[in-house]
């Protein structure tokens, strides 16, 4: 079993100083631990040096990821962020094609094919996320869904390319609801997800490949989920606020590759 990886994905909370405060706690919770367990750490833009201070500490616990980036390389787009800032900043890792990208700014999977590309030139590793709304799920279009977001997204890329990419499969309906699909049920995605890549891109590329399951992971279910097969980690958010959360599901996957 490949070690875990852990994402927090903050969105669109905490003011600095609580910002600053999770971040020290994150780091003195795992401090001084030997982790097989590879964490990075997410936060909004405006807070991105907290992280990316500590990450290039010698002995930091975690990397430093962006929630999103620009589709353009640079120029007149107000408010926005490119990759190479990012890059120019020490982040390594980048989420693109959240779904609340997709429902709040109309993100399509061209365009996010596009910031795939831009993160994958500045040497920034796309963490892509994947996924079905309810109504998809119920219709049973939820693999069909699923495997045309991949291929528009990330079925383009070269294997030299792609194996730089991490894939987030995160159920739309169990994102913030407290809902969270079964391990069963995450089972069979994560399964489907690599089976698409092993046939495009074979077999060792599909073992190789993380996928991790977004949607209300929390300490109570993540080593549940961790234990399954295909299932790489998590992408974290609302329980990535809190340290002690956080970092009980860090613990989860430890346990889980000590088990195993």
């Amino acid at each position: 079993m490949k070690p875990k990886l852990v994402v927090g994905n903050w969105k669109m909370n905490k003011p600095f100083d609580d910002a600053q405060d999770l971040i020290l706690d994150i780091q003195n919770n795992l401090k001084d631990r030997k982790l097989q367990t590879e964490v990075v750490l997410c936060p909004p833009f405006v807070y991105m040096e907290l992280i990316t201070d500590i990450a290039e500490e010698e002995d930091s616990q975690f990397y430093a990821g962006a929630q999103n980036c620009s589709e353009h390389e640079s120029g007149a787009y107000t408010g926005e962020v490119s990759a190479e800032m990012l890059a120019s900043m020490g982040v390594e890792f980048c989420i693109v094609g959240h779904s609340e990208r997709r429902k709040y700014f109309g993100e399509t999977n061209a365009v996010i094919a596009q910031k795939i590309d831009l993160l994958l030139k500045n040497d920034i590793v796309p963490i892509v996320c994947c996924g079905e709304l309810l109504e998809e799920r119920k219709a049973g279009k939820h693999t069909q869904v699923v495997q045309q977001q991949i291929e528009e997204s990330l079925f383009h890329l070269q294997a030299s390319e792609f194996e730089r990419v991490i894939i987030a499969y995160e159920p739309v309906w169990a994102i913030g609801t407290g809902e969270t699909a079964t391990p069963a049920q995450a089972e069979e995605m994560h399964a489907f997800i690599r089976s698409l890549v092993e046939k495009k891109y074979g077999t060792e590329m599909a073992y190789n490949t993380y996928i991790l399951y977004g949607g209300s992971c929390n300490p109570k279910n993540a080593a549940d989920l961790f234990m399954q097969e295909d299932v790489d980690g998590g992408l974290i958010g609302g329980a990535s606020l809190k340290a002690d959360d956080f970092c009980a599901i860090i613990d989860a996957g430890e346990n889980v590759l000590k088990e195993n």
